[in-house]
């Protein structure tokens, strides 16, 4: 039910073309996941994400678990039914929204207790079993195991600690997880520290036959080439070949297009729909800030040939910039189509290439376009 195939890797570099399998349809890989924290995609209908080329969604699980809850959820027949979508879903932890309530949690070996301050300070209890059972509850085809996500930077040995708790608590997952239906994936911690993630990875492939893996604390404070020092080799020497590797919270256009020559195959971030919301937009010219003054009276649109429904529409620079001064919601719209379609577009293409054999000169390209200035 959850089989991955990989059909092309890139004879050049670490790149690799697959096909993900699950019960809501296939998910050909590499692919951005566009994030629906709270079951949505902020200011998007599902059938707007399917006309982009969406192949499968992100739900966060914290957020949905404290509103609406997930036995309502359940009740409304589950993710999809709930959001109109009938496509995949992935579900991640919530352990990364958990432990970015600073002094709010405290840790132990049996689970994490918090104070839920954004959700009028609820006392919330989760144990690796009551963080699968909200997951099965709420239903979706992936799934992930709960874990600790340290920040950046961080001591060592707080780093260390948290490698082990991900472990054992990976264990427990794995053995209270029971719906045929769904994916769990163990999650590879570790920090900027390669022999933790080594010992991350190699109990989670003790512990069972998990279907993919998420490689998570990146992205949490660091810069881009120190997580490249350990990503790297990470994920083209030591992850298992059969298995589909997902970077974790990463969602800019260079690092997709690096991440993939590592031999990362799924993304996720909610940058593309944030940035947009506060008037930025990718593009062939790098990162545009619509909020400039230089755009008023520009009649192009954002990325000549995009067929985003901003571009397509012919929508020019100088509209948006309007829309993003006045804080009209229909700039955030159409800026948010246009970034998830670019992630997506860019995924496609980064395909193509890895299938004939061509990655390396697509990297080589970007790397020597303005694109890259996207940070």
């Amino acid at each position: 039910m959850f089989e991955y195939d990989i059909i092309a890797v890139d004879p050049k570099t670490h790149a690799r073309a697959g096909v993900l399998h699950t019960p809501h349809g296939d998910v050909p890989t590499p692919i951005f996941m566009p994030v629906g924290t709270k079951a949505t995609v902020k200011g998007l209908l599902p059938s707007s994400l399917r006309d982009l080329g969406t192949k499968i969604l992100l739900a966060n699980t914290y957020h949905c678990s404290m509103r609406p809850g997930a036995e309502h959820i359940a009740e409304m027949g589950g993710l999809h039914e709930f959001m109109r979508w009938d496509g995949p879903i992935l579900t991640d932890s919530g352990g990364f929204q958990v432990f970015s309530l600073s002094e709010h949690f405290k840790l132990s070996d049996d689970g994490v207790r918090f104070h839920a301050v954004d959700y009028g300070g609820e006392i919330v209890e989760w144990t690796p079993e009551e963080n699968m059972r909200i997951a099965q509850l709420l239903g979706a085809d992936i799934v992930m195991q709960l874990d600790q996500c340290p920040g950046y930077p961080a001591e060592r040995a707080f780093v260390e600690r948290a490698v082990e708790l991900s472990s054992k608590w990976a264990d427990r997952c794995w053995a209270s997880h029971t719906r045929k239906d769904q994916a769990l994936f163990g999650i590879v911690q570790g920090g900027m520290h390669l022999d933790l993630r080594l010992r991350s990875l190699r109990h989670l492939e003790e512990c069972g036959d998990f279907p993919g893996y998420g490689i998570g604390g990146y992205s949490v404070g660091e810069d881009h080439a120190t997580m490249f020092k350990t990503l790297a080799p990470l994920a083209s020497e030591y992850m298992p070949r059969s298995k589909p590797r997902y970077l974790m919270g990463v969602g800019n256009p260079t690092t997709l297009v690096r991440g993939v020559a590592c031999g990362i195959d799924m993304f996720d971030c909610v940058l593309p729909t944030r940035t947009a919301r506060m008037g930025t937009a990718f593009s062939n010219e790098g990162r545009l800030n619509l909020k400039n003054a230089r755009f008023r009276s520009d009649r192009r649109t954002l990325v000549e040939g995009c067929g985003c429904p901003a571009c397509a529409g012919g929508f020019t620079r100088d509209y948006l910039h309007h829309l993003v001064r006045q804080h009209e919601m229909t700039g955030a719209i159409l800026l948010s189509l246009h970034n998830i379609y670019y992630l997506l577009d860019l995924m496609r293409r980064a395909r193509q290439a890895i299938i004939d054999g061509t990655y390396e000169s697509f990297v080589a390209d970007w790397e020597a376009s303005d694109a890259v200035n996207d940070f």
